[in-house]
C-alpha cells in the first residue's frame, strides 16, 4: 500500500520523495553512489518527524488517529493472538462485521477477544462498514461475554469506531437498547476485562466495549461523546470548526488520563502507529499484559466493584 501523509506532514513526505528517487538512480549510478546523501536525508526526514509528533494539537491528533494506515483490529489479533477461532451471529438476527471477535491464546493465557473492525481497503470497509456497528454486532459482544464469564475467561477489546450505525434499520432493530445492554455487560463483568483505545472511541459505538476495569488509549488515539465534526455542527452550526471543537472537547490522550476517563498512555512510535505497526502493536501487548498480571488475584466481586468504583470517579474529582 502506498505511503499516506497527512496534511503537516508534507515536508516529510517531500524528503521521502527524494530519497525514493535518489535510491533509483543508485540503481544506475552504481552501489553506494549516493549513499551519504540518501542516509543524511532519511536523518533528516526522521528528525522532522519526531519534532511533528511531539507538538500535534488536538485536531492533528484526530488525522492520526483516523489515519488509514493504522493498526485496527485484524492486525491486533494477527500479532498478539494465538489459535485465534473467531465466533459470529448474535443468535437473534445476523453476523455483524464491524465487530469481530472470538477465543485464543494471549501470551498463553486463553482469552475472548473482540473489537471495531475498520477495514483497510475499499472492499473490507465495506465488509466491515467501516467499524460502525449495527444491533447485533452489540449482542454479538453481550454472548462474547457471557461466554468469557461461564469459562473464567479474561476479555481484551479494542475500540476504533466513528460512532454505532445511524442507520433506519439499525434503529428500528433496537441500536440504543443494543449499545445499552453491551455496556450493561461489560460494567456486569466478574471476569478482568482490558480495553485499548487504538483509534477513534467514538460515543455509545465505543463505551459498548471500553466499560472495562482498565482502559488504555494509544498514544495519538481520540475518545470523545462525538465527533469534532458533529459538535461544530451543533454547537456553531458550522462543520468547519471541527478544529476549535477537538480542542475545546479534549479527546486526546493527554487530555483524558488528567480526567481519570483513561488509565493508561501507551506510547506510539515516532511517526504513529501506522509508521512501525509491528512496535505499536507488542507495545499495547506489553500493557494489556501488565494489566491483566495485576488482576489475576482479584475475585469476581472485587473485579466488579473495582470497575464501578473507577467509572463513578469520573467527573467528581475536585468536588469534594
Amino acid at each position: 500500500m502506498a505511503a499516506h501523509y497527512l496534511d503537516f506532514e508534507r515536508p516529510i513526505a517531500d524528503l521521502e520523495s527524494k530519497i525514493e528517487e535518489l535510491s533509483r538512480l543508485s540503481e544506475t549510478a552504481g552501489p553506494g553512489a549516493f549513499d551519504t546523501e540518501i542516509q543524511a536525508l532519511r536523518d533528516r526526514a526522521q528528525e522532522l518527524r519526531k519534532e511533528a509528533y511531539a507538538n500535534l494539537d488536538a485536531w492533528q491528533k484526530t488525522m492520526v488517529a483516523r489515519h488509514p494506515q493504522r493498526p485496527h483490529l485484524r492486525d491486533y489479533v494477527a500479532g498478539l493472538i494465538d489459535e485465534f477461532v473467531e465466533l459470529r451471529g448474535d443468535r437473534k438476527f445476523a453476523d455483524d462485521q464491524a465487530i469481530v471477535g472470538g477465543l485464543g491464546r494471549f501470551r498463553g493465557q486463553p482469552v475472548v477477544v473482540m473489537g471495531h473492525e475498520k477495514g483497510h481497503d475499499t472492499t473490507t470497509r465495506l465488509k466491515h462498514n467501516f467499524g460502525m456497528a449495527r444491533p447485533e454486532g452489540y449482542r454479538k459482544a453481550v454472548r462474547l461475554m457471557d461466554m468469557a464469564e461461564r469459562f473464567n475467561l479474561p476479555v481484551i477489546t479494542f475500540v476504533d469506531t466513528a460512532g454505532a450505525y445511524p442507520g433506519l434499520g439499525a434503529e428500528e432493530r433496537g441500536q440504543a437498547e443494543a449499545i445499552a445492554r453491551s455496556t450493561e455487560r461489560c460494567l456486569t463483568l466478574g471476569v478482568p476485562m482490558v480495553a485499548t483505545i487504538v483509534g477513534e472511541g467514538g460515543s455509545g459505538g465505543a463505551i459498548a466495549l471500553a466499560g472495562a476495569n482498565r482502559v488504555l488509549i494509544l498514544e495519538h488515539s481520540i475518545y470523545s461523546v462525538i465527533s469534532p465534526e458533529g459538535a461544530a455542527s451543533i454547537l456553531w452550526r458550522d462543520g468547519a470548526r471541527a478544529k476549535d471543537a477537538a480542542t475545546q472537547m479534549r479527546i486526546t490522550a493527554q487530555d483524558l488520563i488528567k480526567l481519570g476517563i483513561v488509565d493508561r498512555i501507551v506510547e506510539e512510535p515516532a511517526g504513529g502507529a501506522h509508521s512501525d505497526t509491528e512496535a505499536a502493536i507488542q507495545a499495547v501487548g506489553d500493557a494489556v499484559e501488565d494489566e491483566l498480571k495485576a488482576m489475576a488475584a482479584m475475585s469476581p466481586a472485587e473485579l466488579k466493584k473495582q470497575r464501578a468504583d473507577r467509572f463513578y470517579a469520573i467527573g467528581r474529582a475536585g468536588l469534594q
